[in-house]
């Protein structure tokens, strides 16, 4: 693994711990059939907003991420590395 991609993965893991609100996505299989009634549909209709709120979490983690390690690159290497 190359230096950099170390170093973000490692800001990408210590946000995600630094979050104590980081959630995973859903998976609720009894929602995968093929006749779904009105009750059925509602359900997964909040799954899927439900997962798409928490990618677009992922996604803000992962921005916020490659922006600090891109302002890490702009300043002095040495100051800045993660140990």
């Amino acid at each position: 693994m190359s230096d950099r991609r170390k170093r973000l993965h490692d800001l990408l893991l210590t946000l995600i711990n630094k979050d104590i609100e980081f959630d995973f996505i859903e998976e609720d299989s009894s929602d995968l059939t093929s006749e779904y009634s009105e009750k059925d549909t509602l359900n997964l209709s909040r799954v899927i907003e439900k997962n798409r709120k928490i990618i677009k979490r992922y996604q803000s983690i992962v921005r916020t991420a490659v922006t600090l390690d891109a302002l890490m690159d702009s300043e002095n290497e040495d100051d800045y590395k993660i140990k």
